[in-house]
């Protein structure tokens, strides 16, 4: 019995998910260290590539904090690589979070934590609220179940990526979120097309499951 259970130890820690394994120097031109979430940013296209952060089933929904923050610069990124707010201005997209600030509003500092740039794409306002919001209360309601899970969200930009703003910041095709807990055994992964014209009538979140290992 004892051989079957390492032998079942070993085989989950060989396929087992590692924040580590997206967030890293060699993937990310910065890592970002926000104490409640990790940035890997991209200084070419002035963004994320990867957010990751683990969430407590036991506070995901303590307080729900109803006021929210304002975005704001982050300033840890070199001056040139930055984005800004005001880059967002009628371009036709959301600022939109990939650190939920809803999975943090149990506490006003880690919420407005989530308002750095460094955390913000843009995001097709009907993709942003109406599609990825089912994806961000799924994985508090996973961390409600199973006590913990960590989640990472992944940015797909195109070579050659629509700019917006004074800044120049890219536009993602796409993003996804994976959302696991390796010890239950959980994982489930999602990916949404940064679709300005997208038709969210009949959208389910199971709509937009994929394999994460095609991630």
């Amino acid at each position: 019995m004892k051989i079957l259970l390492s032998l079942l130890v070993s085989v989950t820690s060989l396929f087992s998910t590692e924040i580590s394994d997206f967030i890293n120097r060699d993937n990310c031109d910065q890592v970002v260290n926000k104490a409640v979430y990790s940035v890997c940013y991209d200084y070419h296209h002035k963004g994320a590539t990867y957010v990751a952060y683990l969430l407590d089933g036991e506070l995901v929904n303590r307080a729900n904090i109803k006021k929210r923050g304002s975005f704001y610069t982050e300033k840890n990124i070199p001056k040139r690589y930055r984005s800004y707010p005001k880059d967002y201005r009628n371009s036709g997209y959301d600022r939109g979070h990939l650190a939920s600030d809803a999975s943090f509003d149990h506490d006003q500092k880690a919420m407005r934590k989530t308002y750095s740039m460094a955390n913000i794409i843009p995001q097709s306002p009907l993709v942003n609220r109406r599609l990825w919001s089912k994806a961000e209360k799924y994985e508090r309601y996973i961390a409600s179940k199973l006590g913990k899970v960590t989640v990472i969200n992944g940015v797909r930009y195109a070579k050659n990526a629509k700019r917006i703003g004074k800044n120049r910041i890219s536009v993602p095709d796409g993003f996804w979120k994976m959302i696991y807990n390796d010890a239950k055994q959980f994982k489930k992964c999602f990916y949404y097309t940064n679709d300005l014209e997208i038709d969210t009538r009949k959208d389910t979140l199971r709509h937009h499951q994929v394999d994460c290992s095609k991630l």
